[in-house]
């Protein structure tokens, strides 16, 4: 019968040996167990399905003796390897003594920990520790011979942890805060551009292999600090970033840790968000991912506006929505619950939707969540719906939407016309019509890095984005184009700043000053 586990989990390496964790990435590295080392052992399709939570290929494609092949069956497919053979490229008997290896069989020994080789965003060679069988995948890959993962579970690299750290804003900073940090991969990404990390859960198994993580992959130590959210720190101790890949799972309950929040609904993330502005300092960007309710009679955007704190800017983006039943399948099948009794899913499953029935919940929502805070005496709250491809990492492409928003904020249309706008780089123009026509029947421009954007623009529009280079004011282009086209300039000027602003928040266009 499916239901979490009570074992006690495994022992952890030593987190108090750095000189072993030193040696051990030396040995890793000298062997190209690396990202680049394994997409090229494995190729591609057999290194994809590894994120899939599929072993087979893998085990296929390590079949020899080589020590990448020993590496890649001993640490991400927790396979017994032999003692001798290993002792050959890593310190064996160091790594048995601090528990990075545990004797098993006859002369073999077993990998106590998940080690997933992680590529940084310049090319750094990183490792990511999580608990044997969470490497890759979700914790259902975890369970052993039907058996569900144990709700302490700490999970390694997923696609949310990559989106987080892919849409967040990297630039030097004093102090950074990680929320929640699991297996440390945003503390490991933190601790690239800040002075000093601290990195909360309320899951110590998580913060021990935290420190494993930023150790194995020779990153300087966080901060490491348990409890609940903010709980465990100051009053007084304020950030420059905060960054957070919450228990965000609105479930019934607060079955495993590593996904359920444990409150009511969306509370959880309306209170990592409202709690993350009073943690701020100015200037300073909240980062999160994040799930929210779509109630009966209530518009989404309302709901999420509500959350974000005073004295902030927000840009929030909803990424995905999906109704209550496909959302209740997606986190039963991620927990196992689909591979254990029959009866017992069933009743997991009326479960969920008794919760959201009670909560007239009919959809949920899932997207980012980025907070600036601001001196400002009106904060600007963005909140949209974009499902559509992106190309990461959108760090820049967030940090230049808040700076586009500071433009807009500091110049009325007269400034705004007495301004010079370059088109982005990235944008082209299309046009669509019949075949021979004189005119399109619309112009769109489309963003091809970043966010991806497509709009429509009419003839005004069109010809005004063509011509910004820099060199001219916007006003004077437009008195350009009211004269070719035989309209007033005076009503053109006084009509197109809209647009022009619209085109600006979008990225389309960029301050040239």
């Amino acid at each position: 019968m499916a239901g979490v586990s009570n074992a006690t989990p495994a022992p952890l390496p030593s987190a108090d040996r750095p000189e072993v964790a030193a040696r051990l990435r030396e040995a890793l590295l000298a062997a190209s167990f690396t990202a680049d080392g394994l997409l090229e052992l494995l190729g591609a399709p057999a290194y994809a399905a590894l994120a899939r939570s599929e072993t087979v290929p893998a085990l296929r494609a390590t079949r020899g003796d080589t020590p990448l092949e020993t590496l890649v069956r001993l640490f991400l497919l927790q396979q017994p390897v032999p003692h001798a053979r290993v002792a050959e490229f890593l310190p064996v008997r160091a790594c048995v003594e601090s528990g990075w290896l545990a004797p098993a069989g006859v002369d073999e020994v077993a990998a106590t920990v998940d080690v997933r080789p992680y590529g940084g965003p310049d090319g750094e060679d990183w490792f990511i520790v999580s608990d044997l069988g969470c490497a890759v995948g979700g914790a259902g890959g975890s369970a052993s011979g039907g058996r569900q993962a144990d709700a302490a579970v700490v999970l390694g690299v997923g696609g949310a942890s990559t989106t987080l750290a892919g849409i967040t804003v990297r630039k030097p900073v004093s102090a950074a805060l990680d929320l929640g940090t699991g297996s440390g991969i945003q503390a490991l990404h933190a601790a690239q551009h800040a002075t000093r990390v601290t990195a909360t859960d309320v899951n110590p198994r998580a913060l021990h292999i935290t420190a494993l993580t930023l150790a194995l992959s020779g990153a300087p130590a966080a901060d490491l600090r348990e409890g609940s959210l903010f709980e465990p720190l100051r009053d007084d101790e304020t950030y420059d970033l905060i960054v957070s890949n919450p228990p965000f799972v609105i479930s019934p309950g607060a079955r495993l840790t590593y996904r359920d929040g444990g409150m009511g609904g969306d509370d959880l993330c309306r209170s990592v968000v409202q709690g993350a502005g009073e943690r701020l300092n100015d200037g300073g960007f909240a980062q999160f991912l994040a799930n929210w309710q779509h109630v009966e009679g209530e518009d989404w955007q309302d709901r999420i506006r509500s959350w974000v704190p005073r004295g902030c800017d927000a840009w929030i983006v909803q990424r995905e929505v999906q109704d209550v039943t496909q959302y209740a399948e997606l986190w039963l099948r991620d927990a196992g619950d689909h591979r254990g009794d029959p009866a017992e899913y069933r009743a997991r499953y009326d479960a969920w939707l008794d919760e959201f029935e009670a909560r007239k919940v009919k959809a949920v929502g899932f997207g980012w969540i980025t907070l600036r805070r601001t001196k400002s005496a009106e904060p600007v709250i963005t909140v949209e719906e974009w499902p559509h491809p992106v190309e990461q990492p959108l760090g820049d492409t967030v940090l230049a939407h808040f700076e586009r928003l500071d433009h807009l904020r500091t110049h009325d249309d007269a400034a705004l016309l007495a301004g010079r706008f370059r088109l982005a780089v990235e944008v082209v123009q299309e046009q669509v019509g019949l075949p021979g026509a004189e005119d399109p029947e619309h112009v769109v421009l489309r963003q091809n890095r970043g966010m991806r954007r497509a709009t429509k623009v009419d003839t005004v529009g069109a010809g005004f984005a063509g011509v910004c280079d820099g060199s001219l004011s916007a006003g004077r282009i437009l008195d350009a184009i009211a004269q070719l086209v035989g309209e007033d300039p005076v009503l053109l000027r006084d009509r197109t700043p809209a647009q022009i602003r619209l085109l600006v928040e979008q990225g389309f266009l960029e301050p040239a000053e």
